[in-house]
C-alpha cells in the first residue's frame, strides 16, 4: 500500500487567469509565489491554491476543483489507485521543479490528484 501523506493542493480552473490571480490576492491578502502563464500558486497557511487557465480538461464552477493528495512516489501511488479501482485521466506528469502530478476518477467518478512534491514540509 502506498502512503498517502495528507492534503497538499486544490487548483482551480480559471477561464481569466490575470482576473482570477488578482481576485484570489485580494480575497486572500496575499501575491503567489508562482506565477507563469500555466498556472498560478498561492502557499495559504502552509496548502497550495494553485489556478489553471486550461480549461479543455476541467471546467470552471462546481466540479472544476481538484483536491490533490500528498504522496512520496507519483507512479507507485497511481498504481496503487488504479488496483483499487480508479481510472487514470491524466498520466504522472513533471511540472517543474521536481514536481509530479496525476489524476484518476474514482469509482464514483470523483476527480483525486496525487502529488508528489519534494518542496513541500508538512507543518
Amino acid at each position: 500500500m502506498t502512503a498517502v501523506l495528507g492534503l497538499r493542493t486544490v487548483i482551480y480552473h480559471v477561464p481569466d487567469l490575470k482576473r482570477a490571480k488578482d481576485w484570489y490576492s485580494s480575497v486572500f491578502g496575499v501575491r503567489p509565489y508562482f506565477d507563469e502563464p500555466f498556472y498560478v500558486g498561492f502557499n495559504i497557511g502552509g496548502y497550495e491554491l494553485g489556478l489553471d487557465p486550461d480549461t479543455k480538461g476541467a471546467k470552471p464552477g462546481p466540479g472544476g476543483s481538484v483536491a490533490y493528495w500528498g504522496v512520496p512516489n507519483a507512479d507507485a501511488a497511481l498504481a496503487h489507485f488504479v488496483q483499487a479501482g480508479a481510472t487514470v485521466r491524466s498520466a504522472v506528469q513533471d511540472v517543474g521543479e521536481g514536481i509530479r502530478v496525476a489524476t484518476v476518477a474514482d469509482p464514483f467518478g470523483n476527480v483525486v490528484g496525487l502529488i508528489e512534491n519534494p518542496h513541500f514540509v508538512a507543518a
